[in-house]
């Protein structure tokens, strides 16, 4: 078995990323605080054909020297845009008939290997690395998302967090 380079992989250009059918999500970043998280998420994000990222708040925007080390470009291919407020992003958003799930430990919340897919576009709200999403957020979704844990730690990082759910939403979406 061969490790292949590269070249090898046949990936498309970022003009190609741009006019490519993109998957009906789109991630809220809300008050994250480290750019190499924001990075991570748009790498997981052109991975998946991502539509869109919204940072909001305190969340680092490109060009970031730390995002840059962390998306190794994808800040370049990932359609974002930065909203001050994350409530405001999230009602257009819902004004846009999306589904809004955030990805939080609460009371209610459904496991993310129970969900069911909607009939609509999907957004997922991240939150903070310490506070989590924001309560006037999570007031505000649809449903409240959270991956089974049975270790001693409370919660997962988010680049970690947003690459799980991602990828079981992807999954499902092309099941």
């Amino acid at each position: 078995m061969k490790k292949l380079k590269n070249k090898d992989l046949q990936r498309i250009n970022i003009e190609e990323f741009k006019n490519t059918e993109k998957t009906p999500i789109t991630i809220v970043l809300d008050n994250v605080r480290s750019a190499l998280n924001v990075g991570s998420v748009f790498r997981t994000s052109d991975a998946f054909l991502i539509e869109n990222i919204i940072l909001c708040g305190i969340t680092a925007t490109p060009p970031n020297k730390e995002i840059r080390k962390a998306a190794l470009g994808a800040s370049d291919s990932v359609n974002w845009e930065f909203e001050e407020d994350t409530i405001n992003a999230v009602s257009k958003l819902k004004n846009k008939g999306y589904h809004i799930m955030g990805i939080e430990q609460a009371e209610k919340s459904s496991k993310l290997n129970n969900f069911t897919l909607p009939n609509k576009p999907i957004a997922i709200i991240m939150g903070n690395e310490v506070k989590g999403v924001a309560q006037n957020v999570i007031d505000i979704c649809d449903e409240v998302m959270e991956i089974p844990q049975f270790g001693t730690k409370h919660s997962l990082n988010i680049s970690v967090t947003t690459g799980i759910v991602i990828w079981e939403l992807w999954r499902k979406l092309n099941a």
